[in-house]
């Protein structure tokens, strides 16, 4: 009997190890297959719950479909994830009072931020809205869900620096949404980024954390499985990814910064919010939504979105 055990044991062991492994992959790397992406774990039926934990999500190449309404200039920046497109504009004001790089969030792409830059052009900034690595237009076809998009960050902040005149820097933002601001965070914690101000909307607490939500949503449980799928999306990466934590890198941070929140996000916790604020190690202001979910908060409160925004940035 106890041989029966170890056995059966060992082999629901190794299943649940080469479950995990394929859905690591098929989250963290794009397909050419048509179709769209698997809708979010807390709008799956019972019967495609199912079918999601035999096969993994279905993760078509975020392409940018939407067309921007006010002049862009293509470019590509050099990134060590390969060349990143990207989009270039000038504000809409004579005088620029500075430059705002946005960063999309996981399975988007640049295009999806077109909303929220035509505003800061509004508010007299350039802007620039990049493609990470992956998606759009931009070389590869993974995603790290913002480890490596952190050297994307860098790249594109190198940039804008490079384009700087040395006697008259501009004032620069970083804006990021969910993975974007957690990639914006490692950039500015462990790889020296330094930004004037930074906006983040929904940042996630700690990479574990992120998947043990997603399993919630589903409603089926977290332990081991979830785990599991860390430890190997981070193997089959190059990287610990139990090592992305959110709330760690918010220690190093001393750039003032704007956290933006939706109460009703079931993919991040208010815990994990009250964790990154609090840890945040310079000037900060912080933004709750009532009612928005893992979504951008203009669509349900655009009064409130846009005047936090300008008002925090008329505050530097």
């Amino acid at each position: 009997m106890k041989r029966r055990l170890l056995l059966l044991g060992s082999l629901i062991f190794v299943a649940g190890n080469v479950v995990a492994f394929m859905h690591a992959w098929r989250f963290t790397h794009f397909t050419d297959e048509p179709g769209a992406h698997s809708p979010a774990p807390e709008q799956l039926t019972t019967a495609h719950k199912l079918w999601v934990l035999l096969t993994g999500v279905h993760n078509p190449r975020p392409q940018s479909l939407l067309t921007p309404g006010f002049a862009v200039q293509n470019i590509t920046i050099a990134s060590p994830n390969g060349p990143l497109a990207a989009w270039y504009a000038r504000p809409d004001t004579a005088v620029p009072r500075g430059t705002v790089a946005l960063f999309h969030g996981y399975t988007s792409n640049k295009a999806h931020l077109l909303h929220e830059a035509g505003y800061f052009r509004q508010l007299g900034y350039a802007v620039l809205l990049v493609d990470q690595a992956g998606n759009g237009g931009s070389a590869g076809s993974r995603t790290t869900i913002g480890y490596r998009e952190a050297n994307d960050v860098a790249a594109a902040v190198r940039y804008l620096r490079a384009r700087q005149s040395a006697s008259r820097p501009d004032s620069l933002v970083l804006y990021g949404v969910s993975m974007g601001a957690v990639a914006i965070m490692r950039a500015e914690a462990e790889l020296g980024v330094k930004a004037d101000m930074n906006i983040l909307e929904c940042p996630y607490g700690t990479m574990r954390q992120t998947v043990y939500n997603r399993f919630h949503s589903m409603k089926v449980p977290a332990f081991p499985l979830a785990d599991m799928l860390v430890f190997w999306g981070g193997v089959q990466n190059g990287f610990w990814a139990y090592s992305l934590q959110g709330e760690e890198f918010a220690r190093r941070i001393k750039t003032p910064t704007l956290l933006l929140w939706g109460t009703a996000d079931p993919k991040v916790t208010r815990a994990e919010t009250d964790a990154i604020f609090a840890n945040l190690a310079g000037p900060k202001q912080r933004q709750d939504f009532e009612g928005s979910e893992h979504e951008p908060y203009w669509l349900k409160h655009p009064e409130t979105w846009r005047g936090v925004v300008a008002g925090f940035l008329g505050k530097r």
